[in-house]
């Protein structure tokens, strides 16, 4: 689905370069409200084209006295006042809104960062179902501070150190949160958006995914026409099958599924998953092995950037060939090819407002955004890209996918070549590494534990440690485990094991698998790090 096929109440949120700015977009769509989240300086042609109800304006890392500082562009003002546009500014947001209307924002003589208790000064707009004197705790991230309010508005809520918190301006329809509500450090923060969207902007929650379903097989079959084909790659995980199926749902058989074992898959994975396709899903897929035409051109290769768009290059290169033995087949060429995009592998590669960049600075080439070639032959459709896991995994239900396939861990599209850190193709490294993330990934099943992580994985490092192995002296290998805990994946934390798990891990680890003497656990969140290694 595109952004301007949305027509219900939308939520478009305008993002400055908060770490916090993909929760807001979550936060309202669990509202029932479809959200969507651009760049803080896109154009005002972007804005007006999705007609929003409501529009938020994220927190950011910048000051808005900062030359080059980020901001709305030229018009925003004007339209959101002649076409009554709800407008709340979010940290940020709100000392934007402050100096653009007129006002003064000045560096705080006492900054405040973390937790901090807020006092309601007046009961109207954004704290209309509370009293006067009532106090909450948020969380604040900000060294600026509102100095002058702008003609018109209203302080309706100070910091315990006195710090203007909350403003708003009914007749013009502009709000301020000088706090994040959208963390869960602030308690009552969902509980003011929810009172903000429902009674001050007077939405309607009326976003389901059965509707988004139905509004993306209108989307897909005015795109693909009555007689073109379209083809599927099918990398085995939640993303690729969920499209697929609502693909196949929307075209029937003029959809031809492929699935790429580029010798970098998982134990067994292969045979588990065609399994999955053929029995349950009633999917037409012809699987290619490209074992040696993957390994041969990442041999020697070491950078992990370097490895995703060689990887994504040769895929592409298979499903060309794939694509002309379907015209041979069909008598015509097949037009489009689908991915299983998310919305946070498109956030992640979006440029970060205020950067002085036309591209953002790669955490990471998603082979599904930025790992494909420019030349390639095929269009692309995309029909998952503005929704985040979990609701994948609600659409995937509706269409009927397994529950067991649902709730499979997600893996990257590059495969074991980003879990294996240096040369993939060095030694015997990937057969190493599957037999440990088998065992590590079998352990947590029998755990009963498999569900409450949202990922877990094992990582091949490029060293050797000294170990003693039968009363003898071992210079092998060591592999890391990794499991983490997440919403979404674009924030994530260490899951806790009990240390007797994590000690029967590491021993069946080591006594099956020859040439590893030791085992080490990822105990990083994210940030700082990412939930791959590479």
């Amino acid at each position: 689905m595109e952004p301007q096929n949305v027509t219900s109440n939308l939520v478009l949120i305008m993002d400055f370069g908060s770490q916090y700015t993909h929760l807001i977009t979550r936060r309202i769509r669990k509202l029932s409200f479809f959200s969507l989240c651009i760049s803080g300086t896109s154009p005002l042609k972007s804005i007006t084209d999705l007609n929003p109800r409501v529009i938020i304006l994220s927190g950011g890392p910048h000051s808005v006295h900062a030359e080059g500082a980020p901001c709305f562009p030229p018009g925003f003002i004007e339209y959101v006042e002649a076409n009554n546009v709800f407008v709340l500014g979010i940290c940020y947001g709100l000392q934007l809104i402050v100096q653009k209307l007129g006002g003064e924002v000045r560096i705080g003589e006492k900054q405040e960062y973390g937790r901090m208790e807020i006092t309601v000064e007046k009961t109207c707009g954004m704290f209309g179902s509370k009293a006067v004197g009532d106090r909450q705790s948020v969380w604040m991230s900000h060294g600026d501070e509102v100095a002058k309010l702008p003609d018109g508005f209203l302080v309706v809520a100070r910091s315990q150190q006195g710090s203007v918190a909350a403003i708003e301006n009914p007749s013009k329809r502009f709000y301020g949160l000088q706090y994040h509500p959208e963390v869960t450090h602030s308690p009552e923060g969902m509980e003011t958006l929810c009172h903000f969207l429902f009674n001050v902007c007077r939405l309607t929650a009326d976003w389901k995914m059965e509707d988004l379903m139905e509004e993306e097989i209108k989307v897909i079959k005015g795109m693909v026409g009555p007689e073109d084909h379209v083809i599927c790659a099918l990398s085995g995980g939640v993303d690729s099958t969920v499209a697929a199926t609502l693909l196949h749902k929307a075209i029937g058989d003029r959809l031809h599924c492929i699935f790429v074992d580029n010798g970098l898959l998982r134990y067994k994975e292969r045979e588990r998953v065609m399994e999955t396709f053929e029995r349950d899903l009633h999917l037409p897929v012809t699987c290619v092995d490209a074992t040696e035409q993957f390994l041969s051109k990442l041999k020697g290769v070491v950078d992990p950037e370097a490895k995703r768009k060689i990887i994504g290059r040769e895929f592409i290169c298979i499903f060309d060939v794939f694509a002309e033995d379907l015209e041979h087949k069909l008598g015509k060429k097949p037009v489009f090819l689908v991915q299983g995009t998310l919305y946070p592998d498109v956030i992640e590669s979006c440029p970060p407002p205020g950067s002085g960049r036309t591209h953002s600075h790669t955490i990471k080439s998603h082979h599904n955004v930025g790992g494909l070639p420019k030349d390639m032959k095929l269009k692309l459709i995309e029909p998952l890209k503005l929704l985040f896991k979990d609701e994948v995994r609600e659409l995937g239900s509706i269409l009927n996918v397994p529950e067991a396939f649902l709730k499979r861990h997600p893996f990257p599209g590059p495969g074991l070549a980003v879990r294996v850190l240096g040369d993939v193709a060095e030694g015997n490294a990937l057969e190493i590494l599957r037999q440990v993330d088998e065992i590590f990934i079998q352990s947590i099943k029998e755990a009963g534990l498999y569900d409450s992580i949202w990922q877990a994985f094992a990582v091949f490092l490029p060293i050797r440690s000294v170990g003693v192995q039968g009363d003898q002296r071992t210079h092998s290998h060591v592999v890391a485990l990794r499991a983490v805990t997440s919403q979404d994946g674009m924030t994530a934390d260490w899951y806790y094991f009990e240390h007797k798990f994590l000690d029967d891990v590491a021993r069946k680890i080591c006594n099956s698998v020859r040439g590893v003497n030791r085992v080490v656990q990822d105990i990083t969140a994210k940030p700082p790090s990412t939930i791959e290694w590479e």
